[in-house]
């Protein structure tokens, strides 16, 4: 994660109305120039300002689209202001022009599942794998999948070896394109397998959708256990072995928050209901435990949840296990259509990271890209200051690009959403 210097006091000391006002000032007088991007887990103060919202890769996607938009048009992006957290702005990167600098408000702003998986711990896990396979005479290929929730490292690492990024959403298409051999077509009989970084719950649940066997054909690799002497990460020689997916000991620090015990609670509630008392349905994010997916009625994607929510009847009643302001903007929007939306647990469960974004930093950077100082005098020479530029090493960005792109080959355009 990297350290943000503190930003001038005087931002902190201004209304929430008073910072609204000045950032829409702002946003008017770069105009077309400008795109603002928000994801699901922001907070409503900070997605008001956004242009779009949508989860990392739609946002990464529809930053891309609308910026070969405008420079048709005439009116070509410059800034990319990116509220949501660090691997998600370098995929913004990524995916536009080099003449477009992606900005994020925070630089804190990062991803405790992403920092879980080292590039350099990646290369040495890959290696030792692979030995511990040769030892026992194994022959076959392991393909990488990284969860789009990852650094820009870690995507180039799984683009050069011919393996391929994946979303929640698509997540079970990628995995199937790697065991049919990914880039090469899988020869009759030949062994594949997935080392799928860095989220292990989406991971398993992935593989048990795919038919595999997760107690005896999955097996954990924890780079944390290898520094502490463990030679295999965890894992024994035999498990890696007899897995078909190995998992990167990484998760999400909020999903982990929603245990079976929520959803055996909400089970044996509605038992108790009253007659004609529409039951409680659990919905819920692969990011959970494959223990807490098992017992849901529903598991899907960011968007999978949006679009359940927004298409369920009157009278329906929800218990939802991912981010809480997401949980609660859906509350709100779908509350007068006669839809209940609750969160699965009791606990807050936010992305604290995600939370570092506000519109204190937002106006921050805004004055600075209209050449304005913190008390909104003119800066030196009227030159604009860049707070914050995200910039992926050419190499890298070249090497993540083909991980993305083998992903987008199964994903479907994005749609804007307001």
């Amino acid at each position: 994660m990297l350290w943000q210097p503190s930003i001038p006091d005087s931002y902190h000391q201004l209304s929430e109305q008073e910072l609204f006002t000045r950032i829409q000032q702002r946003r008017k007088q770069l105009g077309k120039k400008l795109l603002i991007l928000g994801h699901h887990y922001q907070m409503d103060a900070v997605v008001q300002h956004a242009d779009f919202t949508g989860d990392s890769l739609k946002l990464a996607q529809l930053a891309a689209s609308v910026v070969e938009e405008r420079s048709q048009a005439g009116t070509p992006v410059q800034h990319i202001v990116f509220c949501g957290v660090h691997f998600m702005a370098e995929t913004a990167d990524i995916l536009t022009p080099d003449s477009v600098k992606v900005i994020l408000p925070d630089l804190s702003a990062g991803c405790s599942m992403a920092d879980m998986a080292d590039y350099e711990q990646t290369v040495e896990a890959w290696d030792i794998i692979h030995e511990s396979l040769k030892q026992q005479n194994w022959q076959g290929r392991i393909i990488p999948i990284t969860y789009v929730n990852s650094t820009a490292a870690i995507k180039a690492f799984v683009g050069q070896h011919g393996g391929a990024c994946c979303t929640s959403s698509n997540a079970q298409q990628v995995f199937e394109w790697a065991m049919n051999g990914g880039t090469i077509p899988r020869k009759e009989n030949e062994n594949i397998k997935v080392l799928f970084l860095p989220d292990q719950h989406l991971g398993r649940n992935t593989s048990a959708n795919f038919g595999i066997d997760v107690v005896n054909n999955t097996c954990i690799y924890d780079p944390k256990k290898t520094d502490q002497g463990h030679p295999l990460g965890g894992a024994s020689d035999k498990q890696l072995y007899n897995a078909t997916t190995i998992l990167w000991a990484g998760h999400c620090s909020v999903h982990m928050l929603f245990a079976p015990e929520h959803c055996t609670q909400i089970h044996e509630d509605n038992k108790d209901l009253p007659p004609n008392t529409e039951p409680v349905q659990i919905l819920v994010h692969p990011e959970c435990t494959k223990e807490v997916v098992d017992l849901s009625d529903l598991a899907g994607s960011t968007e999978f949840i949006i679009n359940t929510i927004a298409n369920a009847p009157p009278g329906s009643r929800w218990a939802v296990g991912t981010e809480v302001h997401l949980v609660n903007r859906l509350a709100n929007a779908h509350r007068d259509r006669g839809v209940e939306v609750n969160m699965l647990s009791d606990c807050q469960c936010l992305c604290t990271t995600m939370y570092r974004i506000n519109q204190p930093h937002i106006l921050w950077i805004l004055d600075g890209l209209c050449a304005l100082t913190p008390d909104g005098q003119p800066t030196k020479d009227n030159q604009p200051i860049e707070h914050n530029i995200i910039a992926v090493h050419p190499e890298a960005q070249k090497q993540a690009l083909l991980a993305l792109n083998r992903m987008l080959a199964h994903t479907a355009s994005p749609q804007p959403a307001p």
